[in-house]
């Protein structure tokens, strides 16, 4: 596993005339990290779920004044090829290219025994954290091989890695997520200039990781924005020829 350099500092014009696509965008770690890809420059797609928060964002990028964003509501969990088809052919006319892709969209499901997993909580959360990953990344392609180079970076989990009991659908979506991940950047390693690379963010002050540890006092992790330089790292150019890698936000 790899460890962004703890000294990084990314310049304040590292994403100037980019345009990101991040997944989940309207909270959470998503939300911090569409505001610190239009901190430095980028203009912003933001994709999620509840249209009211993603409008929340898009106020504060506004308001900041950075890149004006756009907004493009979609659930994962009902998520159609058409419908990745449709968002493809938007952003295609609107900018031509895709510079970046952070999926970070994704769910919890259910805290129990691989025994007592539901079947219907089991397909939900591989609908949301792999089979719509599939989908967006697939359609997606085109444009994020039209730019000069291009970064996605996929979420993964320290339980995607070392499985851990109690943990079901999700650990193994994150596993799934770490295979597609070294799968894509294999395949396009030598004919794109599209690098792809996974993202533990670890224990981070979110609202899935005060759901998945109710017990655990929420102040001792760092907020979301206090991880961000490996956000920016990764989708900037000081890590154009590194895919296929596995890193954390935050040195183990």
């Amino acid at each position: 596993m790899q460890n962004i350099p703890s000294d990084y500092v990314a310049p304040t014009d590292l994403l100037a005339g980019k345009i990101i696509l991040v997944t989940g965008a309207g909270d959470g770690i998503g939300r911090a990290a569409a505001l610190a890809y239009a901190k430095h420059g980028a203009t912003l797609v933001l994709l999620g779920r509840t249209v009211e928060k993603l409008e929340a964002v898009y106020d504060e990028i506004e308001a900041a004044g950075y890149p004006q964003a756009a907004i493009f509501p979609l659930d994962l969990k009902t998520i159609t090829e058409q419908e990745c088809e449709s968002l493809r052919d938007a952003l295609e006319r609107e900018f031509g290219a895709l510079d970046g892709l952070l999926h970070n969209a994704g769910i919890l499901g259910e805290r129990r025994p691989i025994e007592s997993a539901t079947y219907p909580s089991w397909t939900e959360v591989m609908q949301v954290n792999v089979n719509a990953q599939f989908l967006l990344t697939q359609s997606l392609l085109p444009l994020l091989q039209a730019a000069p180079t291009a970064s996605i970076i996929f979420t993964s989990s320290g339980v995607g890695r070392t499985g851990r009991a109690f943990w079901g659908a999700y650990a193994v979506s994150k596993f799934a997520t770490e295979g597609l991940m070294q799968v894509l950047a294999d395949e396009l390693e030598n004919i794109s200039k599209v690098r792809v690379n996974s993202l533990n963010p670890g224990a981070t002050n979110t609202a899935m990781r005060r759901t998945a540890y109710p017990g655990e006092k929420p102040s001792t992790n760092p907020s979301p924005k206090d991880i961000m330089p490996a956000y920016l790292y990764l989708m900037g150019k000081d890590s154009i020829g590194i895919t296929g890698k596995a890193y954390n936000a935050q040195p183990l």
